[in-house]
Parts: structure tokens; sequence; C-alpha cells
């Protein structure tokens, strides 16, 4: 057993055992990054911690240990759902339209 394979049989091992703390800990990161960025890059931080969760997950070929990302709160606005009124790219804006 190569080098490679001992680690991915021991990273496998601790996302079995303690998936959940991890996950947390990818949310974390994420909401800090999220918030040192001021919202400005949120899907991409979004994105980012998605595929972070499901390389986690699927080590072991089932997606079992690590769940879902939590749902964003409405009207957050550091992570924005859609573009927001009043914004420069808003065309109804007398001020900017």
């Amino acid at each position: 057993m190569s080098f490679l394979d001992k680690a991915k049989a021991q990273l496998t091992k601790a996302v079995d055992d303690h998936g959940d703390k991890i996950a947390a800990g990818i949310d974390k990161a994420g909401a800090v990054a999220n918030e040192k960025t001021g919202g400005k890059h949120a899907t991409k931080i979004d994105q980012a911690t998605g595929k972070a969760r499901d390389a986690l997950d699927s080590l072991d070929g089932k997606n079992d240990d690590i769940g879902p990302a939590p749902a964003k709160p409405a009207g957050d606005p550091l992570r924005p759902d859609t573009e927001q009124p009043g914004l420069p790219t808003d065309p109804t804006n007398p001020a900017t339209g």
C-alpha cells in the first residue's frame, strides 16, 4: 500500500467518524470568507464550500457522511439570492437607470 493509499484511507476514516464536525468547519470557513469579502464573492464561496463537501463526502464512494449545506437565511445581505433593487445594475432605479 502506497503512501497516498494510506493517506486516503485515513482521511476516509476521519470523514466517516467526524463528518458532522468537518462539515461545520467548512461552513464556518465559508462564512468567515464571505464576511471578510463583504458578500462580494458569496456565489463563488458557496460553490467552493459545496464542492469541498461533495469531495469529502464521496471519498468512500458513498454520499452519506456529510449532509447538504444549511439553508441560507432569507434577506441576508452578505448572501444575496438575486440582484437587489437599487443597485447600479437596476434599470428601474431613476438614479442609475
